[in-house]
């Protein structure tokens, strides 16, 4: 008998398309928990970098073209747009060693 290809048993509720397709669109965005609370991280990639931006972490500038991580509030209390619109693009080092 051929072997079936077929998946077997019930999908995992994670495995929805609009997760696929945020993924697509969002990148991995994790949240992670620093001393201050927690936070919405994002990486862009250096093809996505279409902008300098100034690091929060050490003033320098990320020039375009660079990978970089984006970051803000996952527990704000004016709300997500607010915290959306509060986003900073940090180095990937700066955030890493950011306490």
């Amino acid at each position: 008998m051929p072997r079936s290809n077929r998946p077997r048993g019930r999908r995992r509720p994670d495995d929805d398309e609009s997760n696929d397709l945020s993924h697509v669109l969002f990148g991995s965005r994790r949240t992670e928990v620093k001393r201050d609370g927690a936070w919405n991280v994002q990486p862009v990639s250096p093809t996505n970098a279409v902008k300098n931006y100034t690091c929060p972490g050490c003033s320098q500038t990320i020039s375009q073209g660079t990978a970089h991580t984006v970051t803000w509030r996952a527990d704000g209390i004016m709300g997500e747009a607010d915290d959306l619109a509060a986003r900073r693009h940090w180095h990937q080092h700066c955030w890493k060693i950011r306490l």
